[in-house]
Parts: C-alpha cells; structure tokens; sequence
C-alpha cells in the first residue's frame, strides 16, 4: 500500500515520527508521500524526507495561505532540482468554502503550480472545495498541455468526476468514503476507472471509521482500502495493487 497524499509535518505526526513510521511499516505501507502546504510546511518537509527511505514530499502553497505565502515559478524549480524526493507540485488548488484568503491569490498561485508541473512534468496534486466550476474553468485552459492531475481527496460530484475524466485526471480516496454519509461520494467511486484511482489518510485529519474521533495517520490507510475494496466489490489485495501501481505509474517509479 501506498498512502498518496499525508501531512507529516503536523502534530502528533511530527513528533512521534519514528514511532508513526514503524506503524506504517507494520500495517503494509511501502511508501508515503508528505504534502507541503507553505513555506514552513516545506522546511519541515525537506528534512522529514531524508529520515527513511518510504517517504517521499512535494512542493506547494495550500490555497487557505496564498494571502501570505506567494510562490514563484523558479522557486519550484530550484527546490526541485535540489531534493531528488520531492516529486510532486502541491497541495494548490482553489478552496471557496472557508474566506481564509482571498480568491484571486488562490487563483494566481492555482495557476503558478500548473505551469510549474507541466515544465518539470511533475505531477499536480490539487485541493478543491467549494470551486468545482472554477478549477475546471482553469484546467481546461491547459487542457492540450499534458497536466499531471492529481484530485486529493476527491468529494465532488460524479459530474465533476466525469469533466476531470478528460484530462486522464487521478482521484485519490480518503477515509470519507468510510464515513456513513458519504453515500453519494461512494456511488462516484464505482465508476471511476481502476487505473486511476489512488488512496490517502490526509493524516492527521480525517480519520476512517472505525478511528473517527482519533487523530489519523499513515497506518490507517487499510481502512479506506477495505472501504474501496467493497464499494467495488473488488478483494482488498486488488485495491492495495492497483492504487500501488497506480502511483508508481503517475509519480514515475520504475518497478
């Protein structure tokens, strides 16, 4: 297994890093990718990456912190080009549910990330909420560009799944598709293609059920792959396959 998409550099993570990172060797895992959400986040990140072979990071500015945090394009570039682990652009994207910061900076830096995953052919892990319209709006503009999309923590609808479908789009499953309510969220991942379907814990937050209430981390993955594995009436050891060779083949991993 493989979890697609955590925040290492968060509390308790952080903290209890080697004793989260023995659990997720236990539990199956055999590589977790931390997601930088600003400056500082990246700091931490740099370091984090070099503590165990399994973890890999990406480089990025959360929508909620493009008031303060404005990247560049040739940030990205030296960054990467400096840490051989970091290999992918992100967590961007465009976030309208919360007024943390204001719309056309998430827009401008949304469009700052794009640019940079195309040039390094990196792919492009993105946030969306409350922005359905807004983040196909921008994609569709590089649409003849070969974007890598990435769809983290994937909630939208199943017509919005069908519009991303155009870029060859991944969609990476969270411990909401566990949770009781997420019947309609569960009904769009039976038909996405197994090919492009992902898993992640969005450590620390949104632990699955039966850890809700808890703080999540990697380890708690296997809920969310035995989760998908009946929604689509597939073996779990399908699912932990397919997800696995699916991020080998997006991050380029050669196996």
């Amino acid at each position: 297994m493989i979890d697609s998409h955590c925040h290492l550099d968060h509390e308790p993570l952080f903290s209890n890093i080697d004793k989260v990172i023995k659990r997720s060797k236990k539990s199956g895992l055999k590589k977790i990718l931390t997601i930088s959400t600003s400056f500082k986040s990246f700091e931490k990140i740099k370091k984090i990456v070099e503590i165990d072979p399994m973890i890999y990071g990406t480089i990025g500015i959360h929508p909620h912190e493009t008031n303060n945090d404005i990247i560049t394009k040739e940030y990205i570039f030296e960054n990467v080009k400096k840490h051989k682990k970091i290999i992918g652009i992100g967590e961007t994207g465009l976030d309208f549910y919360y007024e943390n910061s204001i719309k056309k900076n998430q827009i401008d830096s949304f469009n700052k990330h794009i640019e940079a995953s195309i040039k390094l052919n990196y792919p492009l892990i993105i946030h969306s909420r409350s922005a359905e319209i807004e983040t196909y709006n921008i994609l569709k503009d590089y649409k003849n560009s070969n974007v890598k999309v990435l769809m983290h923590c994937f909630t939208g609808s199943k017509e919005f799944a069908k519009k991303l479908m155009e870029f060859d789009a991944y969609f990476s499953a969270s411990g909401i598709i566990t949770f009781k309510k997420s019947t309609d969220l569960q009904e769009t991942f039976k038909i996405i293609d197994k090919e492009r379907i992902l898993i992640e814990t969005d450590s620390p937050f949104l632990s699955p059920e039966p850890n809700r209430g808890k703080k999540n981390e990697p380890s708690f993955i296997k809920y969310t792959a035995e989760k998908l594995a009946l929604i689509r009436n597939v073996q779990v050891s399908e699912i932990m396959d397919h997800t696995s060779k699916n991020f080998n083949n997006l991050f380029n991993f050669r196996l």
